[in-house]
């Protein structure tokens, strides 16, 4: 990539609404087209909904049959979108955001900081 390219930038955060304590990012994901945007929340909704209650559930295959499509045709728009789904006392949210991506800067040749010598990962059992 030697410019910038449009694309999405996707995110799952949860949130503890019984403690109320701040959202918490579980995953991000670089999208290069607005069906892989989608796609990524669809396969997530479709992993855990055996897993949700019924409500939620019920929301999770909602947006599959029928958000899904709206939140194309918004990516495809370039305006950014937000899936959610509560089960208990945890709330899901998937946010999608059109992006530019900028090109990193080439690093052959580029001599490490010293430090990362420093590091020694820890043995395994």
């Amino acid at each position: 990539m030697d410019k910038p390219q449009r694309g999405y930038w996707c995110e799952c955060w949860t949130e503890d609404l019984a403690e109320g304590s701040r959202p918490a990012l579980r995953g991000s994901l670089d999208a290069y087209t607005a069906p892989q945007a989608d796609r990524w929340v669809a396969v997530a909704l479709r992993t855990i909904s055996p897993a949700l209650d019924p409500e939620a559930s019920d929301e999770a295959w909602a947006w599959l049959y029928e958000g899904r499509i709206q939140t194309r045709r918004a990516l495809l728009r370039a305006e950014p979108c937000t899936v959610s789904v509560t089960h208990a006392s945890t709330r899901i949210t998937w946010m999608i955001r059109p992006v530019l991506f900028l090109p990193l800067a080439h690093r052959q040749g580029v001599e490490l900081p010293a430090c990362v010598d420093d590091f020694k990962p820890l043995p395994t059992d």
